[in-house]
């Protein structure tokens, strides 16, 4: 008679893997019921049930991802993909200079917030250059995943499992030991998507370009003396085909240049006027030595880089009404900025303390970050809402971050601190550096990941207290006949099929146990096994729903699942290959 708790286990198991991949409810809420149901069955104890929380991996994966916000607080990723992409004009050459830096990337840093920053940039660079997202962003985030295989802290997966084998009392890996099977599967999934992406994906309209009707602010930037653009022509600096925004005019030393030439060259102290989305403001803001022109922004109280950007609709009641916004004194009388105004959606053109504001009128406001909390339930606005990412990069600060982030990699190489201690470290050197405050390091950190990963923790405990691991481990065994390699193969393809329904790190901590029991069962090394699990665990190529970095591209990119299939399908068998054959050359049996 099958014992009920194995009984219970597998039902449950299976039950989550089932709901998991229908995509219905989030999956952090999905594995927090099913630890939920293991303890009050009490399969397993709350100790047991909770000792993901205490998993040095995990703990490791929220320093990571402050220290990784120190980068993007500071602006220094942008600055090195604007760097980096160029203005190739054919789609090949703008390919290959996509996809290097985003693969070198992913090997230090965690892949998510590299897929993140890039995203953006390529929505930008191919507006400028006239191609489609659609043709960058799904291979942006396949070579991202790849290079992640390269090293420990590339993807929060291989923390995972690495940890998994320290306690099993097995020796970890070293932060660069997964290249000897991750720099191959690198180099031939670029290879492949270099040649089969231009046929394989078809040309499709992303967010940005699908919705264009969005309100439309004019906004007045001012050329810094350390200003990144200063010296191009406009055509170089790529302002002449910027998304959702329109360079109009140039006011320079007074003289207005209404009908802006594309080889005309910005200068220090140019007055630059925009027209566009304010989702595009937020991004000019964010370029180096390029700030708001209006004086009265430097006149606000506190720091700049403590501002945000808000939208702010006019109430009926509100006594700035029918006044222009110098009579109103809009700056003393709220402590913010107005940038812009938009009317009935549409951009009101003038000078801006001349404009009389009206009720409806949705504001552009710079304030400081308070500002949503001291005037939500004022009478005066009907609706305050603070935009996202538009706080103000530390630009002076992104040397100190870069420093931090080389200085992180040589301790985890060549220290004898462990990975954790080292993190630690790096995060603290972000804050006392001032590239990021104590708010932002909170908030950089994804706490669901967090709560995904210690709770498929705990249902790789259960599988593995109550027997499953070792029976699924010993069907496997029947198929496989006792050969290492086949069981091998069976392990990572099975990794592949959870992984492609279900989370990366919730796929890898469910079969971990089953590959160690698989490997123990044949009295062979363990080591093999976990790689296999590590690889076939990030190699989630054929669905969105399996690799957040590809969910992060599909609205972007405008894609649709069939855009997965095609082009995953091939990379996934390349892969899984190449894996397969070098991973028992290295590590033995």
């Amino acid at each position: 008679m099958i014992p009920i708790d194995l009984l219970a286990v597998t039902l449950i198991l299976f039950g989550t893997l089932l709901i998991l991949a229908s995509n219905r409810f989030p999956a952090d809420t999905v594995l927090l019921g099913s630890l939920c149901l293991l303890i009050i069955s009490g399969i397993l104890t709350p100790v047991e049930a909770l000792a993901g929380l205490a998993n040095p991996g995990i703990a490791t994966i929220a320093v990571l991802y402050v220290v990784v916000s120190g980068l993007r607080e500071t602006g220094a990723i942008a600055w090195l993909s604007r760097l980096l992409l160029g203005k190739p004009n054919n789609m090949t050459f703008a390919q290959i200079r996509l996809l290097i830096p985003a693969a070198t990337f992913s090997v230090f840093i965690n892949n998510s917030p590299v897929v993140a920053m890039f995203t953006s940039a390529v929505q930008d660079w191919c507006k400028r250059s006239h191609f489609k997202a659609s043709n960058f962003l799904l291979p942006l985030s396949y070579v991202s995943i790849l290079g992640g295989t390269c090293s420990l802290i590339g993807t929060s997966t291989n923390l995972v499992v690495d940890s998994l084998m320290r306690q099993s009392g097995l020796p970890g890996f070293s932060l660069f030991e997964l290249a000897a099977v991750g720099v191959p599967i690198t180099i031939a999934g670029f290879f492949y998507l270099i040649a089969a992406s231009p046929y394989l994906l078809e040309d499709r309209e992303g967010a940005i370009e699908k919705f264009s009707d969005v309100r439309e602010y004019l906004v007045e930037m001012q050329v810094n003396a350390d200003c990144e653009l200063a010296g191009q022509s406009i055509q170089d600096a790529g302002l002449r085909h910027l998304p959702g925004l329109f360079l109009i005019e140039i006011v320079r030393n007074g003289e207005l240049f209404p009908v802006v030439s594309p080889h005309t060259v910005i200068q220090k102290k140019d007055r630059l006027i925009f027209a566009g989305a304010v989702d595009s403001v937020i991004e000019l803001r964010r370029i180096r030595g390029l700030v708001v022109s209006s004086d009265q922004v430097f006149k606000l109280d506190g720091k700049e880089h403590e501002r945000r950007l808000f939208e702010a609709v006019i109430s009926a009641e509100s006594p700035v009404n029918r006044l222009t916004i110098r009579e109103a004194r809009f700056r003393h009388r709220y402590n913010a900025v107005i940038l812009s105004i938009a009317r009935n959606g549409q951009r009101i053109k003038g000078k801006i303390g001349d404009i009389k504001l009206q009720p409806g009128d949705t504001l552009l406001l710079e304030a400081q970050k308070g500002f949503l909390f001291k005037f939500r339930n004022n009478r005066d606005f009907l609706l305050i809402s603070r935009l996202e990412n538009s706080s103000t990069l530390r630009h002076d600060r992104a040397p100190w971050a870069l420093g931090i982030m080389i200085s992180m990699i040589i301790l985890m190489l060549f220290s004898s601190m462990d990975f954790l201690q080292t993190a630690v470290l790096a995060a603290i050197a972000m804050l006392i550096s001032r590239c990021l405050n104590v708010e932002d390091a909170r908030r950089s950190i994804d706490y669901k990941v967090l709560i995904v990963i210690a709770c498929a923790f705990g249902l790789g405990a259960a599988v593995q207290k109550v027997g499953l691991a070792n029976i699924i481990a010993n069907y496997a065994l029947l198929i496989a006949n006792g050969d290492p390699w086949l069981m091998l193969a069976l392990v990572y393809l099975t990794t592949v099929m959870l992984t492609e329904t279900i989370t990366n790190n919730a796929a890898a901590i469910v079969m971990f146990p089953i590959a160690q029991s698989a490997a123990e069962n044949l009295g062979v090394n363990v080591a093999p096994f976990a790689i296999a699990v590590m690889i076939a665990a990030s190699a989630s190529f054929i669905t969105p729903i399996g690799y957040q970095t590809n969910l992060m591209v599909f609205g972007p990119g405008g894609y649709r699942f069939i855009d997965y299939v095609k082009l995953g399908t091939p990379l996934s068998l390349i892969v899984a290959s190449i894996a397969l054959w070098i991973i028992p050359l290295v590590w033995t049996f």
